[in-house]
C-alpha cells in the first residue's frame, strides 16, 4: 500500500489505540516490577528485562482512565525513545495494521482531557476509532522519566 503506516495496536479501557511499529521494540505478557519510592502514580514502577533496566508507565492513569480492575494483570508494550526504553502498560495487544495516510484525521473534539494532548490523530475502522498515540508526549512527565 503507498503512502501508508504499520501501528502496533492495543486496547485500554475498551479504547483502540496504536503506536507507529517503527517505535516499538517489542510486547510481552505481564512482568514483575519493583516499585520506585516517591515516583508519580503514573509511573508504576522498573522492569528487568534481560538486563535491561526500563521504566514501566500506566496508560490508564497517564490518560486519566480508571484503574485496571483487579486481577487483570496488563501487558508491556516497550518502546524506544531517546533516553531508553521506556514499557507501557496497556490491558491487551492488538494486530499490526496497516493504514493508509489518506485516512488519518485529526483527533475528534470529542475527546477531553489529558487524552486531547496525547492523541495526535484517528483512523476510521469498522464500528471504532484507531487513536493514534504521541509517544513523546505520552512519556514526557517535564522532568526525566529515568531520573
Amino acid at each position: 500500500m503507498a503512502d501508508a503506516t504499520q501501528f502496533c495496536t492495543f486496547y485500554l479501557n475498551k479504547h483502540f489505540f496504536g503506536i507507529e511499529v517503527e517505535k516499538v521494540q517489542e510486547v510481552f505478557r505481564y512482568q514483575e516490577m519493583t516499585p520506585i519510592p516517591l515516583a508519580p502514580p503514573t509511573i508504576k514502577g522498573l522492569i528487568n528485562l534481560r538486563g535491561q533496566i526500563i521504566t514501566a508507565i500506566d496508560l490508564r492513569k497517564r490518560l486519566q482512565m480508571p484503574d485496571r480492575p483487579d486481577g487483570e494483570l496488563p501487558m508491556n508494550v516497550v518502546i524506544r525513545t531517546p533516553g531508553g526504553a521506556v514499557s507501557l502498560l496497556v490491558d491487551e495487544i492488538g494486530d499490526v495494521l496497516e493504514m493508509s495516510l489518506d485516512d488519518y484525521e485529526p483527533p475528534p473534539d470529542t475527546i477531553e482531557g489529558i487524552a486531547r494532548d496525547l492523541v495526535r490523530g484517528v483512523y476510521k475502522l469498522e464500528g471504532t476509532l484507531l487513536l493514534i498515540l504521541d509517544t513523546t508526549k505520552t512519556i514526557d512527565f517535564g522532568e526525566p522519566v529515568n531520573a
